[in-house]
């Protein structure tokens, strides 16, 4: 016997509902955590979060520092960009044990002219997963049951907002050039052609310097499922090699699925 379109829509929206609910981050608490009550996951913790941000920054050479220009020009920049907040693509490395990051500062960068005029600083990275994922979040009931469009091809091959990335905030710290032969050796390892720019070289005047971080703000994933907030920096300081060597990060290894927990 065929149903009727009176019985048919609602065994399709209970369905929808019930797989909705089983897969799909509620939208309001995609950028921030619910109440432990309300979760259907465990969120992880902030040091348990502390501890992925420490491996992402010591496998990710590349991030964006931000700095606002000083109230005084240098006859070189338009007028009225006091206070204006510049982010640009910055090398770094992971050269100590306390998690503060490790930069070559050329000292004609702009970011570092910012710095030595007065502003504060701050770095954002984000994980980029090395293999796409074997399953993807829009693969949903909707697709089954109706069909997928043709859609353009995808030119990031992952939901972006689904991985963790973060800010650290702080301040610069000059190397002392007495002990900067471990560092160096660290930073070329990483980024080899930064070798033509290490300090005492022919091309610009440069040093090694460090962002001593204060403040972290993590946005792990999806707040249904991860950690969002500020990590207290003791946290962040306290994790050890061997904690952040002992976890991976989503798409580390081939075949994993955007939907899962554990790959968070």
């Amino acid at each position: 016997m065929r149903l009727s379109s009176t019985y048919n829509l609602p065994i399709i929206s209970l369905a929808v509902r019930a797989f909705a609910a089983e897969l799909a981050p509620d939208s309001q608490y995609i950028f921030q955590n619910p109440p432990a009550s309300a979760s259907e996951y465990r969120i992880p913790t902030s040091y348990e979060s502390a501890v992925l941000g420490r491996r992402i920054l010591a496998l990710t050479p590349l991030g964006t520092l931000a700095t606002v220009f000083p109230d005084s020009s240098n006859g070189r920049q338009p007028h009225g960009l006091a206070g204006m907040p510049l982010g640009l693509l910055e090398y770094v490395a992971d050269c100590e044990e306390e998690g503060n990051p490790t930069f070559l500062a050329i000292n004609i960068e702009t970011t570092f002219k910012n710095v030595q005029g007065g502003s504060n600083i701050s770095l954002a990275q984000q994980w980029t997963p090395p293999y796409p994922p074997d399953k993807r979040i829009k693969s949903t009931f909707f697709d089954w049951l109706f069909g997928r469009a043709d859609e353009p091809k995808e030119t990031v091959p992952y939901s972006a907002v689904n991985l963790p990335r973060y800010s650290l905030l702080g301040y610069i710290d000059k190397v002392d050039p007495a002990s900067t032969a471990d560092l160096a050796s660290c930073f070329v390892s990483k980024h080899p052609d930064a070798k033509y720019w290490l300090p005492g070289n022919r091309i610009h005047e440069s040093q090694f310097v460090r962002l001593i971080v204060t403040q972290i703000y993590w946005i792990g994933g999806f707040g249904d499922r991860a950690y969002i907030g500020w990590i207290p920096v003791d946290e962040w300081k306290n994790v050890t090699r061997k904690e952040w060597e002992a976890v991976s990060l989503p798409g580390e290894k081939k075949g994993w699925d955007e939907w899962s927990v554990s790959d968070l």
